[in-house]
């Protein structure tokens, strides 16, 4: 059942590979009744070839030039709902886009259900570099002061999806209501 809220930019969900981007994000978009997209099919579609192939043929470097382009189209498209990849809030000019033009949500998840979610697929370069705790452990030291720079932020542990979903939906309820006074404030 479609939320009566209506959301006024993009919102974009940004954490860690596993803390379910894709998974709150159509379920949020279909209660919110707007489209969704992931940004990394977009940018496969955009390269003419997977993520994975994306890293393994040119590096790194140029995924996340192809990620920011495509991250930076999105946010001048609809109001929708944005999936990341876990490192695209890394990136200064894409960080800065989300803060202009999008409400960032970070979903956030305990390191153990993390390795137990990404252990389910094998199609994640970062997770090929070493064991994937040590890995996913070091990418939260490293990226978590970033995504707490977001908007907003949700726990997504042990609970289902819905669960999860509910809460970005109070979240963003409680959010835009705080904006609005301050926006009313500066027209006066």
């Amino acid at each position: 059942m479609p939320s009566a809220l209506v959301v006024p930019r993009p919102i974009v969900l940004i954490g860690l590979m596993g803390v379910g981007k894709t998974c709150i994000g159509q379920r949020l978009a279909e209660r919110l009744d707007l489209p969704f997209v992931d940004s990394d099919i977009e940018i496969e579609a955009a390269a003419g070839c997977t993520v994975e192939d994306i890293f393994a043929i040119y590096g790194e470097p140029a995924f996340r030039d192809v990620e920011r382009r495509v991250i930076a189209r999105l946010l001048s498209g609809p109001v929708q709902v944005v999936a990341t990849g876990g490192g695209a809030f890394m990136d200064a000019e894409t960080r800065r886009l989300v803060k202009e033009r999008a409400i960032s949500i970070w979903l956030r998840v305990e390191l153990d259900i993390l390795v137990a979610r990404v252990g389910r697929r094998q199609n994640r370069p970062l997770l090929k570099k070493g064991d994937p705790r040590a890995v996913l452990s070091r990418l939260m030291a490293e990226r978590d002061p970033h995504y707490a720079t977001a908007d907003m932020v949700v726990d997504g542990n042990r609970e289902p999806p819905e669960a999860t979903v509910g809460r970005v939906i109070a979240g963003l309820t409680a959010h835009l209501a705080a904006a609005r006074p301050a926006a009313t404030g500066a027209l006066s």
